[in-house]
């Protein structure tokens, strides 16, 4: 059999990718042919099979969420696929084409990504690659949000913002294992109804309502225990006005603003809140992994 010409391997060496040479809008992305990932120690490549649009992708693409130093440009913070090549050092016992998938600081959008092998996880036998690509970014923002930053406790009551989105829709469902009684703000009667169908206790269209307001007769002047809040500035006044005394307030997004107009300090201070914040892809490979 005649060796193959050097050119075919070069090729093997090469991917397709989904690149963002200038900031804007979906016309500016492009596809094109770039080197694939060299595998550091402990990693594993993946051949990607399926990956996910989140609201990160879509503020990167625009030039307004930029990677972390040393991560790569491409977009895509979470795939789905088989392992196509193991590095050296890694200490699971990974098998050429496992079904993975994979949280990533980016690099989802290409027919390969490099991955650190304790971000892999299998993907169970009744999910296809397509359904395990939405799990990563969502289920373990809300993870973290719930479980290692509020932590939440059983029979608390937990206000959950964009309830009908990923994150929200995921920790409905977390916070139902958990014990605890989710409620949730959205926009419209259909997103409240798939909140409700998911595990939320309550449903508040905050177009429509005062959502603070709702809480308070939901908890009978209680409040929330915990606001898991993706909104920021523009709700912070009802969010102090519903929170539980001694509640803790987590902000994971800014949506609404990142500016703070009014006595924030004071109010949250007569509630002896905790206002905690928290981003996934900003933390680094020891502080993402629980102790």
């Amino acid at each position: 059999m005649k060796p193959l010409p050097e050119c075919c391997f070069c090729f093997a060496e090469m991917m397709l990718a989904v690149c963002v040479d200038v900031p804007g809008g979906s016309e500016n992305l492009q596809l094109r042919t770039i080197p694939r990932p060299q595998l550091k120690d402990t990693e594993v490549l993946i051949k990607v099979h399926a990956t996910a649009l989140n609201r990160a992708d879509l503020l990167q693409r625009r030039g307004l969420y930029p990677p972390p130093p040393g991560e790569s440009e491409i977009l895509g913070l979470e795939v789905a696929g088989t392992v196509a090549a193991i590095g050296p050092g890694v200490k699971r016992c990974w098998k050429s084409d496992d079904r993975v998938m994979a949280l990533v600081c980016g690099g989802g959008y290409a027919e390969y990504v490099a991955v650190p092998e304790e971000l892999l996880m299998p993907v169970p036998r009744q999910l296809s690659l397509c359904q395990a690509a939405a799990i990563p970014e969502a289920w373990l923002t809300a993870f973290q949000l719930l479980h290692l930053i509020a932590q939440v406790k059983q029979g608390e009551v937990v206000l959950v913002h964009a309830g009908a989105s990923g994150v929200g829709t995921a920790a409905v469902q977390l916070a139902r294992l958990l014990g605890a009684i989710p409620v949730v703000t959205a926009g419209s009667a259909e997103k409240l109804k798939m909140a409700e169908k998911l595990g939320a206790a309550a449903g508040f269209n905050y177009k429509e309502e005062n959502f603070a307001e709702r809480v308070n007769d939901f908890t009978e002047g209680r409040g929330a225990d915990v606001i898991l809040d993706c909104i920021g500035g523009s709700a912070w006044e009802k969010n102090v006005s519903c929170l539980a005394t001694d509640g803790r307030w987590v902000l994971f997004g800014t949506m609404g603003g990142k500016t703070v107009e009014g006595d924030l300090l004071g109010k949250l201070l007569s509630k002896r809140g905790h206002l905690l914040s928290s981003l996934l892809r900003s933390r680094s490979l020891q502080t993402s992994l629980p102790p």
